[in-house]
């Protein structure tokens, strides 16, 4: 017999042992695996295993098992048991079950809003997740390269209290354990290897530091922020690219009372959106590419850590863009579903042709598409657009801090933002436009990328790795529509035949020379056997 298990979230070994579950779940071994939506097969021991079969016969169809983060189809072959075996087994499982859902209940967060970036996404570039300079909330403070800024912490706290003289750091201490629980619940992944005092002194000695940091932009004259700290400005930059990382982060309700609590000027809301505001314009790529966000829209209690503030106010594109295509997204997610599956079990043959994607820069090109960048002087809004035969795409910096800084927002959106994933999308769209150092240089010729890096092909090799185990759907893709039209103007037959006779012909200025003398020549044999006739004809 078998079960259906739905979608269930695991990691597991090429043997087939699944991590996170007790030495007595793994009973089987994985016998097949796919790629994106992955279906495992175990084999079960009826004998050796019997709690298991029981608890598995006994769950219902669809139930949803966490176990790590991949998401993945999980069929179970369950041989029947006896009566007499499963009414022995009935109470011990039924006791065990128990016990499995308060454990899981009392460990996981409700609506946990910072987690550690999943491995399929860490995988590809797992230094680009790690802080360079400092460790922020729980998940990175052992590493030993980020002890050092300990003391900086501890330096920020004292100037803090010098500052507000009277003060005791009691007090900002009995405020931490207050919101100590609240602020457990927002970490995805349990911090249980931190005490109680462990945990405040976390909140408090890192929540100064990002405060002080913020408040340190009050001051409108203050031009030079690495030196007012002691820092040189390579320093400060990646320090300032740390405190925006996705597993870097505090509860944002922890920054706020901590800033309520120092300052006690009135209007708090407006000065600590403004201050924030100031601080990111001058660390984020590409500022004056950008029309901000309005800082009176945002609502800091909707707002989960300084990551999400960043996301809100400079990446969120305007209600009033209508970018994306399908309006039947039920019966495109059907569809893409029942796609899915039958290529997992048959793979498509070559000549089989797909419209979820476009080709390369290159391509593109040759089939007569331009390319044009989208007004620097308007919002940076994700608004790619095709007309007229003319892809108009806004402008990104590559630079060194680049990576990490899309690979958080990604790996945020992918965690957390179930219904929109425009920087992912943004990407996915320049994954397909980049393949070779080529397709760069065509987008460089068009001041659509801005390379900092001065190396074509470590543009291209960034730019496709950012993208390597993003999940997207089709459905819900916010270029579909762009695609689309893409796609069609390249399926008109002039512009295939324009996009052949470039690559074959034209591909080069050797090959165009050598068009241009076959054609003189063929011109002049023309003209002499014209000339030679025409006595005749006379």
């Amino acid at each position: 017999m078998a079960v259906w298990l739905g979608f269930v979230q695991y990691e597991a070994d090429s043997v087939g042992l699944v991590k996170g579950w007790s030495a007595t779940t793994c009973v089987g071994s994985v016998t097949s695996k796919f790629p994106a939506l992955e279906e495992i097969r175990l084999e079960v021991n009826r004998k050796k295993y019997p709690e298991f079969l029981l608890n598995m016969s006994s769950l219902p169809r669809g139930i949803v098992m966490k176990c790590g983060y991949k998401a993945i189809v999980l069929t179970v072959d369950i041989p029947r048991l006896g009566r007499s075996e499963a009414k022995l087994l009935e109470d011990s499982v039924s006791i065990d079950i128990g016990k499995m859902l308060e454990s899981n209940l009392s460990e996981k967060s409700p609506e946990p809003c910072i987690s550690l970036v999943p491995n399929y996404l860490h995988r590809a570039n797992e230094k680009a997740y790690e802080p360079q300079v400092i460790s922020i909330g729980p998940y990175h403070r052992h590493k030993n390269h980020l002890v050092a800024m300990k003391e900086q912490k501890i330096h920020f706290l004292q100037k803090l209290l010098e500052e507000r003289g009277g003060i005791d750091v009691s007090v900002y201490v009995m405020k931490m354990r207050k919101l100590e629980v609240k602020a457990r619940k927002c970490y995805a992944e349990p911090v249980s290897d931190l005490d109680s005092d462990d945990f405040v002194k976390v909140l408090l000695l890192d929540g100064v530091f990002i405060v002080q940091i913020i408040r340190l932009h009050l001051n409108e004259s203050q031009e030079n922020l690495p030196d007012v700290v002691g820092y040189s400005n390579g320093f400060y930059l990646a320090l300032s690219h740390d405190l925006l990382l996705v597993e870097n982060q505090l509860p944002f309700f922890v920054l706020w009372e901590l800033f309520c609590m120092i300052e006690n000027r009135d209007d708090k809301d407006m000065i600590f959106k403004k201050a924030i505001c100031k601080m990111l314009d001058k660390i984020v790529p590409d500022k004056r590419q950008r029309q901000r966000e309005d800082p009176t829209s945002l609502r800091l209690s909707d707002i989960k850590h300084l990551l999400d503030f960043t996301y809100h106010y400079c990446f969120h594109p305007s209600t009033s863009e209508v970018v994306n295509g399908d309006p039947n997204c039920f019966r495109s997610c059907i569809k893409y579903l029942l796609d899915l599956g039958y290529h997992c079990c048959c793979p498509p043959s070559t000549s089989q042709k797909k419209n979820d994607f476009i080709r390369c820069a290159t391509e593109l090109k040759e089939a007569g598409i331009k390319f044009k960048l989208v007004d620097g002087n308007t919002r940076f809004n994700f608004d790619i657009k095709f007309a007229n035969g003319t892809l108009h795409i806004p402008k990104i910096k590559i630079g060194d801090y680049t990576e990490p800084f899309l690979r958080s927002l990604i790996a945020y959106e992918q965690l957390f933002l179930a219904d929109r994933k425009h920087v992912s999308d943004f990407m996915i769209v320049m994954d397909y436009l980049i393949d070779t150092p080529k397709d760069v240089e065509i987008l460089c010729q068009h001041r659509i990328i801005k390379n900092m890096l001065g190396n074509d092909k470590a543009v291209a090799t960034m730019i496709n790795g950012l993208v390597v185990g993003v999940i997207y759907s089709p459905c819900s893709f916010y270029y579909t529509k762009v695609f689309d039209e893409i796609n069609e103007h390249r399926s008109k037959r002039w512009h295939r035949w324009m996009a052949n006779l470039n690559h074959n012909y034209f591909n080069s200025p050797w090959a165009l020379i050598s068009c241009l003398a076959a054609a003189l020549i063929l011109l002049l044999t023309l003209l002499q056997t014209v000339f030679s006739v025409l006595p005749y004809v006379k």
